[in-house]
């Protein structure tokens, strides 16, 4: 069929070290690993409907191009064969991944694979939203595992999320975990949200020493090894939130 088959996980095998947590995830990562022109998400329904499959008035929705498609619609769990281990919304979820990434989706049966294939009409056809990024970046995205986190106040989180600059250390305001220089963190709002992922440039014992202050101050005390960014912005990631059913 022209296709690279992601199989499931063998969970015999799986540690939490390795594994993707679900399949879906994984198939879209792959797709941009490998420049795939296209990937299929395949299911025990025939589409993304915008109510319960089989109940009145429930639709398929034949495209989506971007999120604002999908305000308004629920999104169920696993189907009456128990697709993944999500069900739709790890699928609408790996979607959005792909899509963001520069690669468009159809979501669709299995019995309805070689049409998705074939450019037949079939399924849920998701439009790209993004570009092609870096592959270390979707991976730090979506396969990584934070080894600690770092506390941003306000006037950070504004620059890192909307002006998408680097973290310096006067704006943190907390650190948790045990970490080393090049691992990857997750960045908080003040409440403890999440909001990006990065590679952090120092070890968590040495950031208590630089919360709050600038780098010019600590280049003076400590040296010019400590004028540098916390976090670069080339190696930090934005999240999008995650859905829910």
């Amino acid at each position: 069929m022209g296709a690279v088959p992601v199989v499931n996980e063998n969970d015999t095998v799986a540690t939490d070290e390795i594994r993707f947590g679900d399949n879906d995830r994984l198939a879209a990562l792959v797709a941009h690993l490998v420049h795939a022109d296209l990937l299929v998400l395949l299911s025990d329904v025939d589409g993304l409907y915008d109510g319960p499959p089989g109940t009145p008035g429930a639709s398929r929705i034949a495209e989506v191009t971007g999120p604002d498609d999908l305000a308004g619609v629920t999104i169920g769990s696993a189907g009456k064969a128990g697709v993944g281990t999500g069900g739709m919304v790890t699928k609408v979820e790996a979607a959005n991944i792909a899509t963001a990434a520069g690669v468009p989706v159809v979501l669709t049966s299995a019995s309805r694979a070689a049409d998705a294939l074939a450019g037949r009409d079939t399924g849920t056809y998701f439009h790209r939203t993004g570009r092609r990024s870096a592959d270390r970046l979707l991976w730090l995205a979506h396969a990584s595992t934070p080894q600690g986190a770092l506390t941003l106040d306000d006037g950070a989180v504004r620059a890192v999320v909307e002006r998408r600059t680097s973290l310096l250390p006067a704006g943190i305001s907390g650190v948790e975990g045990e970490f080393s220089a090049g691992d990857p963190v997750e960045l908080r709002d003040p409440h403890g949200t999440p909001i990006a992922r990065g590679l952090v440039n120092f070890d968590a014992k040495e950031i208590p020493q630089l919360l709050g202050r600038s780098t010019r101050d600590l280049a003076r005390e400590l040296g010019p090894a400590y004028e540098r960014e916390v976090v670069h912005r080339d190696d930090l990631v934005i999240l999008t939130p995650r859905l829910t059913p």
